[in-house]
Formats: structure tokens, C-alpha cells, sequence
């Protein structure tokens, strides 16, 4: 189709438009085995990982990747391979087929029916991060006899987990609990399908009310069992990766109580505290703020993403709609147990952590007025002050200024007396002595009024007119 007529793309349109479609479910079918590593990774590791890929497909001389790529599945030899790209973690799921005709755990024990066995090891035990789930996943028969003797010889029957799940198509069991292998398991038993995926056989779920039991009303289609695979991978990966904030919520639970303690120490002080200990109240609570906000900075992303995993954990137990199997505990029952508490220690770390910088600065606030205020009381006490001292400045001027009078007419009639000895030659009547007793009053006002003038053209203020 020619789209030369089409309006300016945006340049992210394609990918955002595929974003949909990212991660899609694959096909499979019972009997299966797989084995899912989630491996911990920085962003470094995240790309070692692009690479190390890269080297196991090129010993099978299948194409490399994209350098865009964040997901892939691969079919190899003996087993295909399914890679994904996470912010913080790299999935790898290994799948291989079981023979039809397996039927119990034989002489190899359970590690003869997994399927990492097939994985180059060396390669495997090279995989770039660090390991937070492993898990192996059996696919198998509604009536399959490896089924059975893998609920009773991998799973523990005091922590036996089990559901119906698919709306009665499939039973799941699990154990939740890690193996001496290093792998936690789960058996996924589903009803034989044929080529076109009908179910064929049925299992000990509750018939519906007008007697029909589901499998022979429904279909398990390969690519619903594969999404229900994936909703069972992504449960664990999940819940694993939502329980790295209560470590982060433990350390900073003691980090929290230090600084409540802190602030209560900070506030009784600032209640009674005078003028001189302000300072060092100012200085203890600005460090205790510092404490906070970079205890809040290093831990608020853990915990963000704690929740948004919960979230997902919930999201993929509601998508395999379950149902009680027998007397068993479900997946929704553990998780709702067991993960309430931890989920409950991260928000609540949380919730510590903001109403602590909040309160960390309100007392911070409180403390800043106090001292503001009296800052402003000081430098109204220090204007009052000035004013005093110029008052006396003022008078000390006013002092001086009569010795400045006396001065100056002092040397002005020393000056008018030379001048009438000087003048009594010319015909001048008077005599000096009689002449300088005349001009002393005159020339003692004219300089007082004179020096009075330029001190009101200097210092006084002029009329404000309204």
C-alpha cells in the first residue's frame, strides 16, 4: 500500500503501536517441562545479557539479534528459549517436550524430567546478574502417571498448595518452597488435547448445574494454555521481585525510629529552648532533615516498585481464575496470608517515611519562625538603640556647635580688630579694643545663625504634604 500520501509520522508511532503486543504468549503443549531463571540485573549486566544470548545463538548459528530487541524465543537442538529484557531483571525460560509415554520419576530423580538439564551448563552457570527465582514448571496430562508421582515425590505435602484454575480446564500444585536442587516447583496438569486443541479429557473439577461437565463444553487451545503458562511464571516472578522492598523496609524501620526519636528529643528542646541554644537546635534538626530526605530518596523507588509488583501479583492470580480444589489452600489463600504482611511492611515504612519528613519539616518551619521573630525583635531593639545614640549625638552636637560658635566669632573679631588698628591711621574714630567690643555680639549671631541655617538645610527633614 503506498502511504507517500499519509501526514508526517511520529517518529515513535511503530514502536508505541507494537508496545501492545510486546511479550506475547507462546503456544505450547502438555507434556512439557520447563525451567524459569530471573536473574537481578544493573544495566551493565542487563546488556551483558544481550550478549551472552548472542553467544548461544551463535554455537547454533541461528541469527543475532536486534540491538532494539528486548524479547526473543528461539527453538535450539533439544529445547527452545524464551529471553525478556526487564527494567530491572532478565527472564530466561527454558522449554523442552516430554516423551509422551513418560510416566514416573525414574532413577535420575526429578532432574531427569526438568528441562535445564539440556542448557549448556557452563553457559548457564556464566548467566550475567544474580539469580532471585528459579523455578521448574511441568505441563503435563490431566491423567498423566508422571504428574501424580511429581506431586508426591517434588512437592512437599505439609506445604501442598493446590487450585483449578482456567475455569476448571487445568489443576495447578505447588509448594511455594525451594528444592535441594535450588528450584521451586510447580505441576500444571491440563486436559489432552488434540491437534485443533479440543479437550478430550476431563478432570475432577465440579460439573456445572445441568450436569455437563466443562470439558466437553470448552476448548484448551495451545495458546490459552501457553498464556496460562505465563500467568504462573509471571506470579512468581512477581511476588519475588515485590518482597525486595521488605528487606529495604526492614533497614530503614531502624533508620525511622532513630530519627523519631531524634525529632521528639528536637521538639521537647525547641519548646524550651532560649535565644542562645537556637543555633545548635537549627544545626541538629537541618542534619536530621538531611538523614531523612536521603533515606527517603535511597528507598522510595523500592518501594514504588514493591507495589506495582503486588499489583501485578494480583492481576495474574485473578487471570487463571482459580477455584478451590478439594480441602487445599489456593494461590489466592497463600498469597492473601503471606504476602499481606510483607506488603503491609513496605507501605507502612512508606507512610513512616513521609510523615516523618513532614513533621521533620513542620518542626523545621516552627523553629525558623521562632528565630525569624526574634531576629526582627533584635533589630527593632538595635533601631531603638540608634536612635538613642543619635539623640545623644544630636546633643553632643549642639554642645559643640556653641564651642564652634565662640570659636569662630573669637577669631572673626581677632580679624576686625587688626583691621580698625589698621584703619585708626586712615581717620577710623574708634579704637580697636573699642571697635572688637562692638562687632562681638554682631559677629557671635550672624555665626550662630548661620551654622543654625546650614544645620536645618542638612538635617531636617522636609513637610510631608497629605
Amino acid at each position: 500500500m503506498d502511504t507517500s500520501n499519509l501526514p508526517e509520522q511520529y517518529p515513535g508511532r511503530v514502536i508505541l503501536h507494537n508496545e501492545i503486543h510486546a511479550r506475547p504468549p507462546v503456544a505450547v503443549r502438555a507434556p512439557l517441562a520447563i525451567s524459569h531463571l530471573v536473574q537481578v540485573c544493573d544495566a551493565a549486566q542487563r546488556e551483558a545479557s544481550r550478549a551472552h544470548l548472542a553467544e548461544l545463538l551463535r554455537r547454533h548459528q541461528l541469527p543475532q539479534l536486534d540491538e532494539n530487541c528486548t524479547h526473543t524465543r528461539m527453538d535450539l537442538d533439544a529445547y527452545s528459549i524464551r529471553w525478556e529484557l526487564h527494567t530491572e531483571f532478565v527472564t530466561w525460560t527454558f522449554m523442552r517436550p516430554l516423551p509422551d509415554d513418560a510416566s514416573v520419576v525414574g532413577p535420575g530423580g526429578i532432574g531427569a524430567c526438568d528441562a535445564i538439564r539440556e542448557v549448556p551448563q557452563q553457559w548457564l552457570k556464566q548467566l550475567p546478574g544474580l539469580c532471585l527465582v528459579s523455578l521448574n514448571l511441568w505441563v503435563l496430562a490431566a491423567g498423566s502417571s508422571l504428574g501424580e508421582s511429581l506431586v508426591r515425590t517434588a512437592l512437599d505435602p505439609e506445604l501442598l498448595i493446590g487450585s483449578s484454575v482456567a475455569g476448571g480446564f487445568g489443576e495447578i500444585h505447588t509448594d511455594f518452597a525451594i528444592g535441594a536442587d535450588g528450584f521451586s516447583r510447580m505441576v500444571l496438569r491440563v486436559g489432552a488435547m488434540s491437534e485443533d486443541g479440543q479437550s478430550t479429557q476431563a478432570m475432577a473439577v465440579p460439573a456445572h448445574r445441568d450436569g455437563r461437565h466443562p470439558f466437553e463444553v470448552s476448548r484448551m487451545t495451545p495458546r490459552r494454555l501457553g498464556r496460562l503458562v505465563q500467568r504462573l511464571l509471571e506470579i512468581e516472578t512477581y511476588r519475588m521481585m515485590a518482597l525486595l522492598g521488605v528487606p529495604a523496609a526492614r533497614e530503614a524501620s531502624a533508620a525511622l525510629a532513630y530519627a523519631e526519636r531524634e525529632l521528639a528529643e528536637l521538639a521537647g528542646a525547641v519548646r524550651s529552648a532560649d535565644r542562645r541554644d537556637e543555633p545548635e537546635l537549627l544545626d541538629r534538626l537541618t542534619r536530621l532533615a538531611g538523614q531523612v530526605e536521603s533515606q527517603h530518596a535511597a528507598t522510595h523507588s523500592r518501594f514504588s516498585a514493591s507495589a506495582a509488583y503486588f499489583e501485578l501479583v494480583d492481576k495474574r492470580i485473578a487471570d487463571i481464575s482459580e477455584a478451590r480444589l478439594g480441602g487445599m489452600q489456593t494461590i489466592r489463600d497463600f498469597m492473601d496470608r503471606r504476602l499481606t504482611p510483607a506488603r503491609s511492611t513496605c507501605e507502612w515504612a512508606a507512610r513512616r517515611q513521609n510523615a516523618l519528613s513532614q513533621r521533620v519539616s513542620r518542626i523545621s518551619n516552627l523553629l525558623r519562625t521562632r528565630v525569624e521573630i526574634e531576629q526582627q525583635q533584635s533589630s527593632q531593639d538595635l533601631l531603638v538603640t540608634m536612635n538613642e545614640r543619635q539623640g545623644l549625638q544630636l546633643q553632643l552636637q549642639s554642645t559643640v556647635e556653641g564651642l564652634s560658635v565662640a570659636a569662630i566669632t573669637y577669631y572673626i573679631v581677632g580679624l576686625i580688630s587688626y583691621m580698625a588698628k589698621g584703619a585708626s591711621k586712615l581717620g577710623w574714630p574708634w579704637s580697636p579694643e573699642s571697635t572688637a567690643a562692638v562687632a562681638i555680639p554682631a559677629v557671635g549671631f550672624l555665626v550662630w545663625w548661620s551654622l543654625r541655617r546650614m544645620h536645618h538645610r542638612l538635617f531636617q527633614r522636609p513637610a510631608h504634604t497629605g
